[in-house]
């Protein structure tokens, strides 16, 4: 199971630190690529751009909260929610390089092959 999680591609877990407009103000956020490319998907789900659909979590976090803190977390949480009840099994996995894929498939077909040798 852990080879699952181990044999991701590290460039999905790498920080990327990208800077946005919120409020007027411009500011930079930092999150794992994979973060990223799920928030993309989020966004183009809403209709609207990157930049936008953050200034508008911001802003409704905002109205219903007084402030905001910690931000960044929050939008990684946000990505799990949108991946476990708003997209289920549609936006897929968080894409994994070649060689993850292939060692996931080997060590998945070991596993079956050791279950039915039992």
């Amino acid at each position: 199971m852990c080879r699952i999680f181990a044999g991701q591609a590290p460039e999905t877990y790498e920080g990327q630190t990208r800077s946005v407009r919120i409020g007027g103000h411009s500011t930079s956020i930092r999150l794992e690529a994979a973060f990223w490319t799920v928030l993309e998907d989020v966004a183009a789900h809403q209709g609207m751009s990157l930049g936008k659909f953050v200034t508008k979590l911001h802003d409704e976090v905002l109205d219903l909260h007084g402030e905001v803190r910690n931000f960044a977390s929050l939008l990684r949480c946000s990505c799990l929610i949108y991946l476990a009840e708003v997209r289920p099994g549609a936006a897929g996995p968080v894409p994994m390089s070649a060689a993850a894929a292939r060692e996931r498939y080997l060590h998945q077909s070991a596993t079956l092959q050791l279950q039915a040798a039992e």
